[in-house]
């Protein structure tokens, strides 16, 4: 019973991403264009960019607002299953996992704020765009469009 006990604790201690950080811990974030073609229109974005572990534990969490035209973009540098929640994430997002091919694979409209339910990609994806909830519907986003970004590390 006590190493079931052990191995619950531990799988529990894993974090997913956006869920360590203290709000104390804000820093600045590099930002790139991302672009969103739909259908025969590109929208485009100035967003954040998290590289790091840090940076993506903390995603966009504590955040009051975010602009129309931003986001947050979360690369990994292998395809995986991406899981997402919402704990310390003040705002409702669009969360749109996407392919390495820039296809979408799954977009999660209108996220519930500090949810702990966990949000999932439905296969492996190679990113994932958050954006301020309800954008995906008012641009006409689907799981038909493509996302592009030039990636500068």
């Amino acid at each position: 019973m006590r190493a079931i006990l052990t191995a619950l604790a531990l799988t529990l201690a894993v974090p997913m991403a956006g869920c360590n950080q203290d709000a104390s811990e804000v820093e600045s974030v590099a930002t790139i264009p991302v672009t969103i073609t739909a259908k025969d229109q590109t929208h485009r974005f100035n967003v954040e960019v998290a590289r790091t572990d840090a940076e993506q534990d903390k995603g966009l969490m504590f955040r009051t607002s975010l602009p129309a035209d931003s986001g947050m973009l979360f690369p990994f540098d292998k395809p995986r299953i991406g899981s997402f929640w919402m704990k310390n994430t003040l705002i409702p997002l669009d969360i749109i996992f996407i392919r390495a091919d820039g296809s979408i694979d799954r977009i999660a409209e209108n996220t519930i704020p500090e949810s702990l339910e966990p949000v999932v990609s439905g296969g492996e994806v190679s990113a994932v765009l958050e954006l301020a909830g309800g954008t995906a519907a008012r641009l006409g986003i689907d799981e038909t469009a493509k996302v592009a970004w030039k990636d500068g590390k």
